[in-house]
């Protein structure tokens, strides 16, 4: 049985144990600030996406949404259209001493950069054509 229609994820969340840390990191990467609620959370334009960043404490109490929250490194993977885009974001990541922990050629022939947020968050950035 299929499900009803999607139109992808809307919004990924990180839990990061500094909030600070993690809306300067995500600014210096270029990320818009759409919102921010000091405690808990900062929330990015990510293209036509959103990139939530909460304090998992502060979440994981509840208010206007269910409780949620967790701890230790996550991961997220950014969709870049093309190889070109992933070596201007290489060279961004250089400019910026963001250093890149891996990378991967998938069989398919998509291609991935990784490289951690302050929190050690694993993020990946990943072409088009990886998943088939």
């Amino acid at each position: 049985m299929d499900h009803p229609p999607l139109g992808g994820i809307h919004e990924a969340g990180l839990y990061v144990d500094d909030l600070d840390a993690a809306a300067r990191f995500w600014q210096r990467l270029g990320f818009k600030t759409i919102t921010r609620k000091e405690g808990r959370h900062a929330f990015f334009r990510a293209g036509r996406d959103v990139l939530l960043v909460f304090d998992p404490d502060a979440t994981s109490r509840g208010d206007d949404v269910p409780p949620h929250g967790a701890h230790g490194p996550g991961h997220i993977a950014f969709d870049v259209p093309d190889r070109e885009a992933l070596e201007r974001w290489r060279r961004h990541l250089a400019d910026l001493d963001v250093p890149v922990e891996a990378e991967t050629e998938w069989p398919s022939g998509g291609r991935s950069l990784y490289f951690r947020d302050p929190s050690g968050n694993s993020i990946e950035l990943i072409t088009a054509g990886t998943w088939t």
